[in-house]
């Protein structure tokens, strides 16, 4: 079975992509997205990798850098929703999304870290 995680940080990535076509085509955004559209992938791709990791530190180490992503992702967010990039409405939702995506990674983490 997928887990909750893996199909939420899919889900994101496809929101950011969107996001990220969006920037381009109506603002003519291009420095901020780009790194939006890196981090915001960034989380699912690196939560794929870790469930094939080599051992469990190898598993934390990949959850690690995705929580970085997503701390990151969240501070593009923030930034394009105060500089009127995005609206507080659009915003809402996907700052929804990526706080959920942090807590989940931040309790996985914390679970893989005492098993240690």
């Amino acid at each position: 079975m997928e887990s909750v995680l893996r199909q939420k940080s899919y889900s994101f990535a496809i929101r950011i992509v969107k996001l990220h076509k969006y920037l381009r085509a109506e603002h003519k955004e291009y420095v901020m997205s780009k790194q939006l559209l890196r981090s915001g992938t960034a989380i699912g791709s690196l939560i794929r990798e870790a469930q094939f990791a080599q051992s469990r530190k190898d598993f934390i180490n990949k959850l690690s850098i995705a929580l970085k992503e997503a701390n990151e992702t969240e501070y593009w967010l923030i930034l394009l929703n105060d500089t009127d990039y995005i609206t507080a409405e659009m915003s809402r939702g996907i700052m929804q999304e990526i706080k959920e995506i942090l807590r989940m990674l931040t309790s996985s983490l914390n679970t893989s870290k005492k098993a240690l």
